[in-house]
């Protein structure tokens, strides 16, 4: 820990202003006392003002420097708190992983001798936070446990807490759902309530439990958290954890079916993200391309994931538009390499893909490829035991079913994910779920039910403006519409603006409507026309002489 008895003056001014959140006046303050001297905790001072402003290049250069100068000094203490946070900061800041490594193996090495102290215990923090992300959950439950132990020793609540979040997390990711709920919630609680000196692990503490219900698919307790840490950085001027908290709401807005809310509360989180902490950005970008594609904005789906690089729910974003798209094999090749990659340990990580795969495989007719992968999901169902993901199980099996021409079975287990779906609040994933519900009951014969399930899943997914799906539900028991009737005479308005080439905010201005709603009625063009894209929906129009 810093010395404060011996600092500078000016330095513990600079960290009294950090602690009421004035930015310029902590600047001010350390910089001045760089010009009397240039000492590693002025510096160290100085990458935090960087740190919380979002000025990279700043950031590193204090930190190293500040590295640089306690090394001289032969303070191994302060060394290895800028070795950690360089490590933690090349991955939110940069995306460097590798270079992430190497700091953090540096300060590894400078600790030794000096196991029984609390930045020992950080550093355990810190790279078991980075082993989750590699997946080796072991080692990160390894690694929470001796933070929480130190914690403990040396009468450290954050300390305490930040070693039972890592832990929570990496046990959740393995299935221990309530055992690693509990501490996570224990650890965001004390962390909101203001027991933890640095308010910076307070965010990290947040973020842990919204991930982990994310995992889970436990969306009302990620809603809960997410609005508890959102007025948190409000309060404490906490601007990234504000908005990267307000980019996975916006996940949780998506999931209830408040897709207004969640384009504005992504928007804003990817603008301001992208230039305060541009490695974070993805965390929105990802989540705005799943909002597209459920849209049926394929080809804007399509860039927003790919520009969204590695994050994972883009990488799944990107599978599911292969089979939006007609294409299982591709699909199906992306599943089965992220299973293999992922171990059978991280299973809320596998239980997306899973799912995925059973879908491709009944595309493709391999029947018992597919029954084989539904073994696994089901024992991952038995073990997380939330509503989403026994929805998800329901779903996979009546897919398979109808499939295998097991009608009633099917019949069965769509309804039962429906009202899974409809238990968690989830009216896309209940949609389509009646829609699998319709499907059966016309192979059963019951023609009369099966209508009224296709139209109240159209009617639903047309008030949330998911076009696309809307019409498949429709195509289960009606035949087309008429040319003449197939587009809404607001539709042709806004497509003849597109055909000339106007963009959605013109659009919108030509016709005083909101971007929101000119995207809604680009999605029902598409879905309508069977368009991928916007100008295949202006040829075939034209094709079709509707323009």
């Amino acid at each position: 820990m810093v010395d404060l008895e011996h600092l500078d003056e000016g330095v513990q001014r600079g960290r009294a202003a950090l602690a009421r959140a004035d930015w310029a006046e902590a600047r001010r303050e350390f910089d001045a006392a760089l010009t009397r001297d240039e000492t590693p905790e002025a510096l160290e001072g100085l990458s935090w003002v960087a740190w919380w402003t979002g000025d990279t290049d700043l950031l590193f250069a204090s930190r190293e420097s500040a590295y640089a100068l306690y090394r001289k000094r032969d303070d191994r203490l302060g060394a290895v708190r800028m070795a950690m946070w360089l490590g933690t900061d090349s991955v939110d800041f940069r995306g460097e992983f590798a270079v992430a490594g190497g700091w953090l193996s540096r300060a590894r090495r400078l600790l030794v001798g000096l196991e029984d102290s609390a930045e020992y215990g950080w550093l355990c923090v810190h790279e078991g936070e980075q082993l989750i992300y590699a997946e080796d959950t072991a080692a990160a439950r390894a690694r929470g446990a001796q933070a929480a132990e130190a914690g403990r020793r040396l009468d450290n609540t954050a300390l305490e807490m930040m070693g039972l979040a890592v832990e929570g997390l990496a046990l959740v990711t393995e299935g221990e759902v309530a055992r690693g709920m509990r501490g996570l919630d224990e650890a965001a609680t004390a962390a909101l309530a203001g027991e933890f000196g640095e308010r910076v692990y307070a965010g990290f503490a947040s973020c842990f439990v919204i991930y982990a219900c994310e995992r889970v698919r436990d969306y009302s307790r990620a809603s809960e958290w997410c609005v508890r840490a959102v007025e948190y950085a409000e309060r404490t001027g906490m601007e990234s954890l504000n908005r990267l908290c307000r980019a996975h709401h916006a996940g949780v807005l998506i999931w209830r079916g408040m897709w207004t809310e969640a384009e504005s509360e992504l928007i804003e989180a990817q603008d301001a993200l992208s230039v305060s902490r541009p490695a974070l950005a993805s965390e929105a970008v990802a989540r705005l391309g799943e909002l597209r594609r459920r849209q049926g904005d394929f080809d804007e789906a399509d860039a927003l994931f790919v520009s969204a690089g590695d994050h994972p729910l883009a990488a799944l974003g990107l599978a599911y538009l292969a089979v939006d798209r007609g294409d299982p094999h591709h699909a199906l090749d992306l599943a089965e390499r992220f299973l293999r990659e992922t171990p059978a340990s991280s299973r809320t990580e596998r239980a997306s893909w899973l799912e995925l795969a059973i879908g491709a495989h009944v595309a493709l007719g391999d029947l018992d490829s597919a029954a084989a992968v539904l073994d696994e999901l089901r024992e991952i169902g038995e073990i997380l035991l939330t509503d989403p993901v026994r929805g998800c199980v329901s779903f996979a099996a009546g897919s398979l079913e109808a499939a295998a021409g097991e009608h009633q079975a099917a019949a069965r287990s769509f309804s039962d994910a429906l009202h899974a779906y409809g238990r968690a609040g989830a009216p896309y994933e209940a949609a389509r779920a009646r829609i699998g519900l319709a499907r059966s009951l016309v192979a059963t014969g019951r023609t009369a039910q099966a209508g009224q399930e296709a139209e109240r899943a159209a009617e639903s997914l047309l008030r949330l403006g998911a076009a696309f799906e809307a019409e498949r539900a429709r195509s289960v028991t009606h035949r087309p519409p008429s040319e003449r009737s197939l587009l809404t005479p607001r539709e042709q308005e806004v497509l003849r603006l597109i055909a000339d080439g106007a963009t959605d905010r013109e659009v919108a201005r030509a016709l005083v409507l909101s971007e929101h709603t000119v995207h809604r009625h680009a999605s029902n063009i598409l879905a309508k026309l069977g368009a991928r894209s916007r100008s295949a929906a202006v040829a075939e129009a034209l094709r079709r002489r509707l323009l």
